[in-house]
């Protein structure tokens, strides 16, 4: 009876151990743009390029570069898709293939089937190994999301087909919480946002 009492007190020792330590390990991470500070992004279950589903919480321990694009976009779209694969070179350059995982909403998800979305994104050199780009929503509600979640209003240009949308690539951290942001359109973003993510493991 004595040796199954110091066996039991072993084991809850080495449980308050662990738990301690975990606690410990858990990284907290500043937000670097205060205009990002208080985000908090909300639940998503989205379908991806391969009709996958893919939610909030696949993303959980993980970096992840979020952006907004829509296919049909005659401006700002195809430059931001062009340097989100050149990102995904650098990434996988330096080993970070596995800890980041980059993220496209599409702001015009009734044009933007999945098979659309992933023409477009492999034209422009993308390889959706550590890549997601969503769809499976209605509009009203990526306007919400894109306002609510990353404080980025959308807006449809009056008698055209073009909805103008924020330019950032969003850098949102391992615990969930969004930290920085670059303009996806600058070529030169991507080595920064490689040197950001690096500094930050």
């Amino acid at each position: 009876m004595l040796h199954i009492r110091k066996k039991m007190m072993f084991l809850i020792t080495i449980a308050a151990i662990l738990t301690i330590v975990s606690a410990c390990s858990e990284k907290t991470y500043e937000v670097d743009d205060p205009m990002l500070a208080d985000l908090e992004i909300e639940d998503f279950s989205f379908t991806d390029q391969d009709g996958n589903t893919v939610e909030k919480s696949d993303l959980d321990g993980k970096f992840w570069v979020a952006d907004f694009i829509f296919t049909n976009c005659t401006s700002v779209c195809p430059p931001m898709t062009s340097n989100k694969a050149k990102l995904q070179e650098l990434l996988q350059e330096e080993g970070l293939e596995d800890d980041v995982t980059l993220i496209s909403f599409s702001v015009d998800p009734d044009r933007d089937t999945p098979d659309v979305l992933k023409e477009y994104g492999e034209t422009r050199g993308i390889e959706f190994s550590n890549a997601h780009f969503l769809t499976g929503y209605e509009y009203d509600d990526i306007v919400e999301f894109s306002l609510d979640s990353f404080k980025s209003g959308l807006q449809e240009e009056e008698g055209t087909d073009q909805i103008n949308h924020t330019v950032s690539f969003f850098i949102i951290a391992p615990d969930g919480q969004v930290i920085n942001r670059f303009d996806g359109t600058q070529y030169e973003n991507m080595e920064a946002i490689v040197d950001y993510i690096n500094d930050k493991k």
